[in-house]
């Protein structure tokens, strides 16, 4: 025996379907209204973007400095500000 009949399960499926579907909307979104909510997308994928650059880069250039082979501190010549050799 089914667990629900197949008339019913149809008339479910069309009372689901029409609160699913929507009305018709009269609205009117200006320009100005719509370069400000594209800015505030932009801004917040920009920022999302932004924070995964920052959590991969900043470990990164630290591992560069660790791995980079330091530059001799020799004095420097006084008359030309270069190091002496």
């Amino acid at each position: 025996m089914p667990l629900i009949s197949l008339p019913k399960a149809l008339s479910v499926a069309s009372v689901a379907l029409l609160f699913l579907t929507p009305g018709v909307a009269h609205a009117y979104m200006g320009p100005g209204l719509g370069l400000g909510f594209l800015g505030a997308v932009f801004g917040v994928i920009g920022s999302i973007l932004l924070g995964i650059v920052a959590i991969i880069w900043y470990p990164i250039k630290r591992l560069w400095r660790k791995l980079r082979p330091r530059r001799d501190k020799r004095p420097l010549d006084p008359d030309n500000q270069t190091p002496e050799v």
